[in-house]
């Protein structure tokens, strides 16, 4: 396994390349899990550390407050942990990303106040944004070109199967403001995984190319800026916003809604609820890479752009928690909007030559959550103003969806890149 680390015109066995994919889709499976944790726990979380002064509002709001810092801290990380994989290589970054979402999850089981758990939430959020580029451009360079879509389409779904393998330990196991604790406790465990990824993984034999003759000191976020580089920088910033904005300040307002209606009498229906979401949306992440390479980039990214506000603004307007048929519709949104991830898997690596292709794909992407960010707040003001009204917070925002329709004509066709 060495060689592939020190001798860069190495190719890497079958063997190493499955090593390479079982590993980075197992960081992304626990990086889904951390982005699911809060959905299903917020509500809990704020009854517990809020006290007498909780309020449904209120508890909304934090919500909100705890993913803008989320993804705010995986904007930060995602640019900031490319960079270093261009840099230091993307297995080593990787580890350092799986070890640093682990640990400060992980410290969460031990907060006071609210504040305390809003800090760690940032914290987690950079160990979270630097997983998905590094672990992406890892996979895209290992496989070769006939094999992508279908890597690329596994990769995107770990997040997803994540989610939903989190979503089914808190039906069995409950989240509720008296047992939420454990739930931080056990996302401590993937650490394990970054130390070995970090000393045991091989390295990307194209990334150890890209380094013979570079200069000592580059500035892979700089070189994006190029004059030859930044058009297609900031059309990767906008198709990859829009399927992030969407989901985080739109498609998540459904599981503190079903928290909510439920109420502690069915304390199951919030993760069943994330569950049939996380469902299709694993299916969708997956199939999505293949959609993408079968219509071509623009026709796909279109197309969902069509169904994922046509099947938000149906999930909060036709239906609602424990009406029949609630759940198809969360499972059918679920699937649909995260085509765009199986889209981007396929689509966005490849948009940037390899020696800055980490930095790139985590700038394109965690822009996006700059974006969504700002999203989540602005919706979260949006759920105080309306008084609590999750439908009409979860139509309005499931709008920007719809902008997909107009952004893809900033993408020009890719071409293949190794």
């Amino acid at each position: 396994m060495t060689d592939s680390r020190n001798k860069p015109e190495a190719e890497l066995s079958r063997n190493l390349r499955l090593a390479v994919l079982a590993a980075s889709f197992l960081g992304l499976v626990f990086d889904g899990a951390e982005l699911g944790m809060m959905p299903v726990a917020a509500l809990s979380v704020s009854k517990s550390l809020l006290g007498p002064a909780f309020t449904p509002t209120l508890g909304g709001d934090w919500f909100a407050r705890f993913t803008a810092a989320l993804m705010l801290g995986a904007a930060i990380g995602g640019i900031a942990f490319g960079n270093l994989g261009d840099r230091i290589g993307r297995t080593r970054a990787m580890g350092i990303s799986i070890v640093f979402y682990s640990a400060f999850a992980w410290m969460g089981a031990w907060v006071e106040t609210a504040e305390q758990m809003l800090l760690l939430r940032f914290l987690v959020g950079l160990g979270v944004g630097g997983m998905w580029p590094n672990g992406m451009a890892l996979v895209t360079e290992s496989w070769p070109a006939v094999s992508k879509p279908l890597v690329s389409g596994i990769m995107a779904a770990g997040l997803n199967a994540g989610i939903l393998l989190l979503s089914q330990l808190a039906r069995v196991w409950p989240v509720t403001p008296d047992s939420w604790r454990w739930i931080f406790q056990l996302a401590g465990v993937p650490a394990v995984l970054g130390l070995l990824v970090s000393f045991w993984l091989p390295e990307s034999p194209a990334w150890l190319a890209s380094r013979r003759g570079a200069p000592k000191k580059r500035t892979p976020l700089a070189d994006l800026f190029r004059p030859e580089l930044l058009r297609i920088t900031l059309a990767a910033i906008v198709v990859s916003s829009i399927p992030l904005v969407g989901a985080w300040s739109a498609s998540k307002w459904m599981i503190p809604w079903s928290d909510k209606v439920a109420g502690a009498a069915n304390a199951e229906y919030k993760a069943a609820t994330q569950g049939f979401w996380a469902l299709g949306a694993t299916i969708g992440s997956l199939i999505g890479a293949q959609l993408a390479g079968w219509l071509g980039a623009r026709r796909s990214y279109l197309l969902i752009s069509v169904g994922a506000t046509s099947l938000t603004i149906a999930m909060f307007q036709l239906t609602a928690p424990q009406v029949p048929g609630f759940h198809a519709v969360v499972f059918a949104q679920g699937l649909v909007a995260t085509l765009f991830f199986g889209w981007l898997a396929v689509y966005l690596p490849q948009l940037f030559p390899v020696e800055v292709r980490a930095t790139g794909s985590g700038l394109a992407y965690n822009s996006g959550r700059f974006a969504t960010a700002a999203g989540v707040m602005a919706a979260g003001m949006l759920f105080s103003a309306l008084g609590g009204d999750y439908p009409r917070v979860g139509t309005i925002c499931g709008l920007t969806y719809a902008l997909g329709i107009l952004a893809i004509w900033l993408v020009r066709q890719p071409s293949s890149r190794a």
